[in-house]
């Protein structure tokens, strides 16, 4: 099946991978409303995905790795797990694993980055810009260890691995979110369950809403009469509720959520999904 990788250069500065900038979120969504009901016009199918070892972690790229990591990485799931297509998921990316923190270019691997360091130096930025632009990008911000525990080497082996290991293991690991209901894997597989007990997910259409909202990603999926509405705020901060469908989904069921209940707002990087029947 396709695999696109246009929608992972929204924060791709005039397209240069090496150049910064806040990611583009009315750019995502044009994108992946072009994929899904094109895909879906065409009878087509794609991957979705936000991760690989070629990517840095999406939670550091468009979610939050401080107050609202746990919200963040769970929105940015549920985003593409409930959209049409294969959903994709990158070793840790179910954790919630963030980028490698590398302060020093001697830590890094990639030869990519080696080289992008000397050329960005050669360029006239400083070190400290050029480690700015290098912890952003790097391959190896995908590559780090699995972090199975908080010991010695994340418990991904008893010796020294070829890459080091993420800082944060100590609290983001694997033991220890198989221990909290409300953890990012628990949610990850929670995410799966739905897609194999609902059809609508797997098979539904899609038809994306709010197009002008650059805070918000809005789409509706419809399968025999059965409509799913899913709404994610990319935003750290609350922002308004996009307008509902004329069918009225206030009324709907909420099949999943990475905060209680449902508000006028959405919260910080919340997403809902609504059930609801034509």
């Amino acid at each position: 099946m396709t695999f696109s990788f246009h929608h992972l250069k929204v924060d791709y500065k005039n397209g240069d991978k090496w150049s910064l900038m806040a990611p583009d979120i009315h750019k995502l969504k044009e994108i992946f409303a072009s994929w899904q009901e094109g895909m879906a016009a065409g009878g087509g199918w794609n991957a979705v995905f936000w991760c690989n070892h070629d990517q840095p972690r999406i939670v550091s790229r468009l979610g939050d790795t401080g107050k609202y990591w746990k919200e963040s990485a769970k929105m940015l799931a549920a985003a593409i797990h409930l959209m049409r297509g294969t959903p994709y998921i990158y070793q840790g990316e179910e954790i919630g694993m963030t980028n490698a923190d590398f302060t020093d270019i001697a830590d890094y691997r990639d030869v990519e980055s080696i080289n992008y360091h000397g050329i960005l130096r050669e360029e006239g930025l400083s070190e400290a810009e050029t480690m700015k632009v290098i912890e952003a990008r790097s391959r190896d911000n995908g590559r780090t260890p699995m972090q199975w525990t908080a010991g010695e080497s994340a418990g991904f082996t008893s010796g020294t691995p070829w890459l080091g290991v993420n800082r944060n293991h100590a609290s983001i690991n694997v033991e220890c979110e198989q221990q909290d209901e409300d953890s990012i894997l628990a949610f990850y597989r929670e995410l799966i369950a739905l897609r194999k007990k609902h059809r609508i997910i797997a098979e539904g259409s899609i038809h994306f809403l709010a197009r002008e909202n650059d805070d918000v990603l809005a789409y509706e999926r419809e399968l025999a009469g059965e409509h799913l509405l899913v709404l994610c705020n990319f935003r750290p901060t609350d922002v308004s509720m996009p307008e509902w469908p004329a069918v009225g989904a206030k009324a709907g069921e909420k099949l999943i959520g990475n905060y209680p209940g449902i508000k006028e707002m959405l919260r910080p990087y919340e997403v809902v999904a609504l059930c609801y029947k034509a």
